[in-house]
């Protein structure tokens, strides 16, 4: 512990850009990023609250395989299209991409537009294909 103590005094430039850089990814997550929710979360938030999915993959990829009862509508839509989903703004609603990488934005516009209730799958229908849980095709 001393020399970390130490070390910081040496390298004070070195230790405030690493806070500062620190600081600036905590700050980025939680402006961008939304509550993430596993796929255990997901199906309980489905059943009990009556939950809804929304897959923002692209056609084909929603057609290879989605979460049962799940809307398709690709990330580059959403912002368009956001009158199809005003009915489930009291709703809870997961959104759901590949590898739960670009859900985050997907979220944001969303709470943009008034939903109360906006989540992210963690980890993707990879994820979930990863539990074994049920995919439906075509």
């Amino acid at each position: 512990m001393a020399q970390f103590i130490e070390f910081i005094g040496n390298n004070w430039m070195l230790a405030s850009l690493w806070l500062g850089l620190f600081s600036a990814f905590l700050f980025y997550l939680t402006k961008t990023g939304a509550k993430s929710v596993s796929t255990q979360e997901a199906v309980m938030l489905i059943n009990r609250k009556d939950g809804v999915v929304l897959d923002i993959r692209d056609k084909k990829d929603f057609d290879a395989g989605h979460i049962v009862d799940a809307i398709g509508m690709p990330s580059t839509k959403l912002a368009s299209h956001l009158w199809e989903l005003d009915k489930y703004k009291s709703r809870p609603v997961i959104v759901v991409c590949r590898m739960g990488q670009h859900s985050g934005d997907a979220c944001k516009t969303l709470q943009v537009a008034g939903f109360t209730e906006v989540v992210r799958l963690r980890g993707g229908m990879a994820e979930w294909r990863g539990q074994n849980l049920p995919v439906i095709q075509g």
